[in-house]
């Protein structure tokens, strides 16, 4: 006994055809949502980059009196 499914050939749809319909779901951001997106990541890797310097520079300063 196997478990496969047995379709009908015309009830099969190609691969593409389902990328396509996939593709006509997604919900893409409009250019004022775009940029919004764009400015926060960049502000949140700017301030991240900042406190990983200042972290780095705290570190250094600490092992150097250390040393």
């Amino acid at each position: 006994m196997s478990d496969k499914k047995e379709t009908s050939p015309a009830l099969k749809r190609s691969w593409f055809q389902e990328l396509k319909a996939e593709f006509g779901k997604i919900t893409w951001p409009t250019k004022v949502e775009l940029m919004k997106e764009t400015v926060v990541v960049l502000i949140t890797a700017i301030a991240l980059g900042c406190l990983i310097v200042v972290v780095d520079w705290l570190l250094n300063l600490g092992l150097q009196y250390i040393w």
